[in-house]
């Protein structure tokens, strides 16, 4: 069975990890490439489908990377129109968040490549890529959290943001 990406909004739902993912993180990548061209943008697949056998929420996140000295707002218009919905920073300062499907299927989080949102978002992929006991730690937590707050997104994200937040402490220090 061919699981499509799409989460509806409002509500969480986990499913088994699908080898398509990354497939699916290519082609999008390619065609973000596309839209902003001439502009330079880093892309790298993160989140939860971005670890093999991770389970997750349908929606597939992408880190956009702009150079350290660039404005972000020259990307805004070309992404707005290759479909996406530009959603601001969020609460989230130095990071401007993007959407694109009905039900959602595609977050792009755009950044400094040299921020600490994006140094922490492949700190906590790498991490959960080369240590599959935190991953599978990971994916019971979040199934957990799924069952407990199923429309209650903001709840699921706080019940995950001290393992989030000890992941990449580990990660730092490995690093250093």
């Amino acid at each position: 069975m061919k699981m499509m990406l799409g989460l509806e909004s409002g509500t969480v739902r986990i499913v088994p990890y699908d080898p398509e993912w990354p497939a699916l993180f290519e082609a999008e990548s390619r065609r973000l490439l596309s839209a902003v061209a001439p502009l330079l943008i880093l892309l790298e697949h993160t989140g939860s489908t971005s670890v093999p056998g991770l389970a997750a929420k349908p929606v597939l996140d992408i880190l956009g990377g702009v150079p350290d000295s660039a404005a972000v707002q020259p990307y805004v218009a070309p992404l707005i129109a290759s479909g996406y919905v530009h959603r601001g920073e969020q609460g989230i300062p130095g990071r401007e968040f993007f959407r694109r499907g009905e039900p959602r299927a595609y977050h792009l989080h755009l950044t400094s490549v040299g921020s600490a949102f994006w140094r922490e978002h492949l700190a906590f992929r790498d991490y959960l890529r080369a240590h599959p006991a935190a991953r599978d730690e990971y994916a019971e937590l979040k199934r957990a959290l799924a069952a407990r707050f199923p429309n209650d997104r903001e709840a699921y994200i706080a019940g995950k943001a001290p393992f989030v937040r000890q992941v990449v402490e580990l990660a730092s220090q490995r690093s250093s």
